[in-house]
């Protein structure tokens, strides 16, 4: 059913409450769009700010209410039934992050599961910053809808007011978080991997990210099972999606790089003005030079010497599609990498027979955890979200433990037990006859 502005009706007439219901909310247009819905009480404010739901907060406390970001939108997965009695209304909003204005936008369109449906274009707004896009609410007991499709002055900020959320005192305002200056430096310098920005800045802020320093490394694969995922772009796409973290964490925003086979060759750094290039056209070549086998520990060993006296934590993200089979080898070099700022995210990408790294939260003998483990069937679908999650889920704890160890300050090398020195031939003798 089509509806238009305006529109008002009982949602049990189309819907089945005992099952949840998917709104959704899009636009195509120039600028960054925000998608939120507030869950509002009977003085239509946001009595309680858990029912916010945006791209910093994707889900109310029981799951009532669940936004996932989608292409040009975001989807809100409601149970209606289950919202607590103090949410009188849920309100669903767009925002513009930046410049522009909602007459410029081409197409909005509001769904309502997949049974109701409405469109506008820029004709139907003014110069506003946001548009209320729809109400549900209740009445007499009874859940409605509200076709609302009007814009409103202000952007993100200026509605969060209007619900009763507190806005920072203008006269004395907090220094500007990192999600701006990062927004900015991607938006100046790599505009095409703007989409990574929000989810990533999700995952930061979720895990206490935002005003961490590091450096970033990159490890790529490229022995001859790999050959694939160079032709299909999805080594590419992995330089894309890691390179945001290095302008994240690394003052320089620069990521350093290695690729291995069965020798290894550090490349320039990936900076948002070469990434595009940094996989060779004819990477096969590379390839050639590099040798088609697996050979972990002769890139490990590179990325221990270039960190190991580093004042700052270092996240080495190691891609590989498996063949993993110098277990001692990447054991030992993981055991005395332990007490040095290196932390290694290993990514499988396509592949299998991934050994001990399967096996690395079960490792022991190691002065700090200093490893993590996930693996892909395809790097290039896994939803972003998802990605920086997993990519970052560990590291947060590495932090911790290597300032409570004395990693970074050096201290535990310091401490470390000095390897025994070589018995003297009597000495051998001894031990052997016992004496």
């Amino acid at each position: 059913m089509i509806v238009t502005r305006g529109t008002r009706d009982k949602i049990e007439k189309h819907f089945d409450l005992k099952f949840p219901i998917a709104i959704t909310l899009q636009i195509k247009g120039a600028a960054t769009y925000d998608y939120c819905c507030f869950g509002v009480d009977a003085d239509e404010k946001l009595s309680d700010d858990r029912y916010m739901i945006f791209y910093n907060q994707l889900a109310s406390p029981a799951n009532e209410i669940v936004g996932k970001e989608i292409s040009s939108g975001m989807t809100f997965t409601v149970k209606l039934n289950e919202l607590p009695s103090t949410i009188q209304k849920l309100v669903f909003t767009c925002s513009i992050d930046g410049s522009g204005t909602m007459n410029e936008i081409s197409s909005h369109k509001i769904l309502i599961g997949d049974k109701i449906s409405a469109e506008f274009d820029g004709a139907d707004f003014d110069k506003e910053k946001a548009i209320t896009s729809l109400e549900i609410y209740r009445k007499n007991g009874e859940w409605r809808f509200n076709v609302v499709a009007r814009g409103f002055n202000g952007g993100l900020d200026a509605l969060l007011a209007f619900y009763g959320g507190e806005l920072a005192d203008e006269d004395n305002p907090p220094p500007a978080p990192k999600k701006v200056s990062l927004e900015k430096k991607i938006s100046d310098g790599a505009p095409k991997l703007i989409s990574l920005v929000k989810p990533l800045k999700v995952e930061l802020e979720k895990r206490n990210l935002l005003d961490v320093t590091a450096r970033v490394a990159l490890i790529l694969d490229i022995s001859g099972s790999m050959g694939s995922s160079y032709m299909n772009g999805t080594v590419q796409e992995i330089v894309n999606k890691i390179l945001p973290v290095a302008v994240q964490f690394d003052d320089d925003g620069e990521l350093d790089f290695w690729y291995y086979g069965s020798r290894c060759e550090r490349r320039p750094s990936v900076n948002m003005k070469n990434y595009e290039q940094a996989v060779p056209k004819n990477w096969n070549k590379l390839m050639d030079k590099l040798g088609y086998g697996n050979n972990e520990p002769v890139v490990m060993k590179e990325v221990i010497a270039e960190y190991q006296a580093s004042t700052l934590p270092a996240y080495v993200v190691f891609v590989t599609d498996g063949g993993i089979t110098r277990t001692e080898e990447i054991k030992k070099l993981l055991t005395e990498a332990a007490y040095l700022p290196i932390f290694w995210q290993f990514v499988g990408v396509s592949g299998y027979g991934y050994g001990i790294l399967k096996e690395l939260d079960n490792m022991n003998g190691r002065y700090v955890d200093n490893a993590n483990f996930f693996a892909l069937d395809d790097f290039r679908t896994v939803p972003n979200p998802e990605l920086y999650s997993r990519l970052l889920n560990e590291f947060p704890a590495w932090l911790k433990a290597i300032n409570t160890k004395g990693v970074l300050e050096a201290s535990a090398r310091r401490a470390r037990s000095a390897p025994p020195s070589e018995k003297s031939f009597g000495d051998k003798i001894k031990g052997i006859f016992g004496f």
